[in-house]
């Protein structure tokens, strides 16, 4: 990446200003790609956001030490679900996108996640079609489509759920 330090690691509560900024532009740049909205989480304070980081499975990639993706993981709490968790909030942003870094990112959540389960879902809005092959070519199959997955005022955004066996 042109000589710059580039580092994928798992977030830790001291990240929680650069989490949030990099959180609230995800959803004010694209509100229709995930379940939260910038006004709610806007509202949040910090705290909020370094007891979510406390919680563990969130990941970020850094340039020159500037947060510039992210993704989380969420293992199932019920006992029939234990086998799968759920990559969560992938984000990377625009000056970042092409250069891989995005790729880490998961590569990590993957690794992460195979300590812990063995499968990996996500969904994804099915209008969002760079992300879909993205996750495609990082191994994730469709298995459904959900039909009116989120609501945007009085729009609707179906999402494909997707899955990888770790």
């Amino acid at each position: 990446m042109d000589g710059q330090i580039r580092q994928v690691r798992e977030l830790s509560v001291s990240d929680a200003a650069g989490f949030r900024e990099i959180r609230l532009e995800s959803l004010r740049l694209h509100p229709d790609a995930f379940a939260s909205s910038y006004d709610v989480e806007a509202a949040e304070p910090l705290d909020r956001f370094r007891d979510r980081l406390a919680r563990g499975g969130r990941f970020g990639g850094f340039v020159k030490e500037r947060l510039v993706g992210v993704a989380g993981f969420f293992p199932h709490d019920a006992p029939r679900m234990r086998h799968k968790g759920t990559l969560v909030g992938m984000y990377v942003r625009e000056s970042e996108r092409g250069a891989g870094l995005a790729d880490e990112i998961v590569n990590a959540i993957i690794e992460y996640a195979r300590t812990q389960v063995e499968q990996l879902q996500l969904s994804v809005a099915t209008t969002n079609g760079r992300a879909v092959r993205f996750y495609e070519r990082m191994g994730f199959k469709k298995y459904a489509t959900e039909p009116r997955a989120l609501k945007m005022g009085g729009n609707y955004i179906d999402e494909f759920l997707m899955m990888r066996l770790l």
